[in-house]
């Protein structure tokens, strides 16, 4: 189990939850509450690394949003930075996934001074992503207005718990390459309850101008890209386009997954987190 942490912070008391040793890495994402489990994503790199997995505003004990403007990604990284500073940390690895990534991208981009490393996957680095017909979450795909109203239900405060596991398994069957991955999944130790307001925000707000492709090439730290081939999230060709963007960057495709390959190729995510621990030229 993950240890459950506090710390008072200049901008709040932000909880966090650690496990691992080794190299510092933080992770997070931008809408998911997470508890003493850990979460499929961050599970692997505690046998290399040690790592925070954080809280971010609005999610579990941390601090509540008070404005919306407390959602931004550049404030999001602001509180990173300050855990950071109040853990002592002067350099740290951050890894995202998703939504994560972006957020990741974001961080290396204006603050590559505080990360040794940058580890980012099935993610993107504008709005375009939500415009490619392969993902769920553009009009012309099938499966958009169900997602739509997937997210919506989430996001209502009556929806009951027993509705709401239906509702994240029928969009992690968008997400998975198969049913079997999927229920596999289901019987590892996870968290990452959707937090209904920051969703909200970042698909009706914050992604409608996301787009930082311009600052990726002034990204100069090791950089770790990857994603899922199949993916019907942010279809891989936006994991090429990061990859081709940042001069330091190393791509890993996975070949048989679609949006959670740490979960559908279990032993190639592993030894792709072992990658990241080596030092490589470009």
């Amino acid at each position: 189990m993950w240890k459950q942490k506090i710390i008072e912070t200049s901008r709040g008391a932000f909880e966090y939850f650690v496990k691992g040793k080794g190299e510092p890495l933080a992770i997070t994402h931008f809408y998911m509450a997470f508890n003493e489990n850990g979460n499929w994503f961050a599970n692997p790199f505690t046998e290399h690394y040690q790592v925070f997995l954080i809280n971010v505003r609005g999610a579990g004990n941390s601090p509540t949003i008070e404005v919306d403007d407390q959602m931004k990604l550049e404030e999001i990284i602001l509180d990173l930075e300050a855990i950071r500073e109040a853990l002592h940390i002067p350099k740290w690895a951050f890894a995202g996934h998703s939504t994560g990534g972006m957020l990741a991208l974001q961080y290396a981009a204006s603050k590559k001074q505080s990360l040794t490393k940058l580890i980012c996957g099935c993610s993107a680095a504008s709005k375009a992503y939500a415009s490619h017909a392969k993902s769920i979450y553009c009009p012309e795909n099938k499966n958009f207005n169900r997602i739509i109203e997937i997210m919506e239900a989430l996001n209502n405060s009556n929806t009951v718990q027993e509705e709401r596991r239906e509702l994240s398994f029928e969009w992690g069957m968008m997400s998975f390459k198969n049913e079997e991955k999927l229920k596999y999944a289901q019987t590892l130790p996870n968290s990452g309850r959707t937090i209904g307001r920051a969703l909200d925000y970042f698909r009706k707000v914050a992604v409608k101008s996301f787009d930082i492709r311009n600052l990726l090439p002034s990204i100069n730290i090791d950089t770790y890209v990857f994603g899922g081939k199949y993916d019907a999230q942010c279809p891989i060709e936006f994991s090429y386009e990061i990859a081709n963007l940042i001069p330091t960057s190393k791509l890993t495709v996975f070949e048989q997954s679609n949006h959670h390959p740490f979960v559908e190729e279990e032993e190639k995510f592993n030894d792709f987190v072992k990658g990241t621990i080596r030092t490589h030229s470009i």
